[in-house]
């Protein structure tokens, strides 16, 4: 097996979940999402675009189906003892859903109360919709979504060794890039650069695109399709996250190319001002919507509301895609608390559509008992090219 923990930390999470199991009556789990059977198992695998599930006992017992393309797959990468086929079929009494039925069957779950992962991208609605007519009469199911997020929300010491390892891939991502960032350059060139940066030196392919855009694509904070040579007055942002065993630390910056604009440096202390004051509040002891109001605050109070986000961050972790974005996010009232032992990617994002200006400045930290440590060594100047 390549595993990449320890047998005592797989032990330490699976009782953790059992735990919360116990907590809920539940006799066994149907889990969906390609992140929780990592961290659980450490099934490794891209296969979660078709039907996948791993079944968690009470016993701890576990149990995947899954198809015969990811056979060898989690027998290589997991701990799982017991793997099932599922076999693709036209008929639609044998789906694979149905074919869960059937296993869950085997493993005397009939009559019992199951807890299901819905909130995941590894289970679409139309199979969801299946499933939940598959156990209508079976089980007593209920919405399992939020047991093992809050538990991978606090990652232990090889977790951050691998986000320390990570972070270090995000700094020369950009470092191994900078000297490119310049008139004339070609933004497929600098996405290129960035990835195979992170790839040559170990990392893995990032869970969503990177974000690279110039000129009036600059103040866009989602990739799109299409590629422009930046000019000798320009603006990029870039958004990236070295990734190492799937664990992701992002950063986010607005490079300028040329002379910045007297409005790129109001944005630039604005945003400064706010990331600083998220820092002195990213303690225990407070809540994660806290981040959030100390974000907004600073950046109404210097002008900048009708340019600035509703959301300033969110957690990260072991992603697959599409998506390096993990529970909990950075919004207004959420009541979940900062611990120790988180990883939070905090940004400060500002888009200021009438002056076509765009603004961006963030990294990932790792909580502690006290002021929240940065996993990135990248200076917070402002970038001029």
């Amino acid at each position: 097996m390549a595993l990449h923990f320890s047998p005592d930390e797989f032990k330490s999470r699976k009782a953790s979940v059992l735990a919360k199991m116990a907590d809920r009556k539940l006799d066994a789990m149907l889990i969906f999402a390609q992140e929780s059977m990592y961290w659980l198992t450490g099934y490794d695998t891209t296969g979660y675009n078709l039907f996948q599930c791993l079944v968690l006992r009470k016993n701890g017992e576990t149990d995947l189906l899954t198809r015969s393309a990811d056979m060898r797959q989690a027998k290589r990468t997991s701990n799982i003892k017991h793997v099932h086929i599922w076999a693709d079929r036209v008929k639609k009494k044998a789906s694979p859903a149905v074919q869960l039925r059937g296993l869950l069957e085997d493993l005397d779950l009939l009559g019992c109360r199951i807890g299901i992962e819905y909130d995941t991208h590894g289970l679409t609605a139309k199979d969801g919709r299946t499933l939940d007519e598959s156990l209508r009469s079976f089980a007593d199911c209920e919405d399992a979504s939020r047991i093992i997020p809050p538990l991978q929300a606090i990652k232990s010491g090889a977790e951050i060794a691998y986000l320390r390892k990570a972070g270090e891939l995000t700094d020369l991502a950009l470092n191994e890039t900078l000297p490119l960032i310049k008139a004339g350059a070609d933004e497929g060139k600098i996405l290129a650069s960035m990835q195979g940066a992170i790839l040559e030196a170990g990392g893995d392919y990032p869970a969503h695109h990177f974000v690279v855009g110039s000129g009036e694509d600059a103040l866009l904070c989602r990739y799109k399709t299409g590629r422009r040579q930046l000019q000798s007055q320009d603006q990029l942002t870039l958004e990236w996250a070295g990734a190492f065993r799937h664990y992701h630390t992002p950063a986010i910056r607005t490079v300028i190319i040329g002379a910045p604009l007297p409005r790129h440096r109001e944005l630039y202390d604005i945003a400064t001002a706010a990331l600083s004051a998220v820092e002195d509040v990213m303690r225990p002891g407070n809540n994660i919507g806290d981040l959030y109001d100390t974000h907004a605050r600073v950046i109404d109070g210097m002008g900048g509301h009708a340019h600035r986000l509703n959301a300033c961050g969110y957690s990260v972790g072991a992603s697959f895609a599409p998506s390096w974005m993990d529970w909990p996010l950075i919004y207004r009232g959420n009541e979940n608390k900062i611990c120790p032992n988180m990883t939070l990617f905090a940004h400060m994002i500002l888009m200021d559509s009438d002056q076509n200006v765009a603004m961006c400045l963030g990294q990932t930290y790792v909580t502690t008992e006290a002021e929240p440590e940065p996993l990135s060594s990248l200076p917070m100047d402002l970038l001029i090219r």
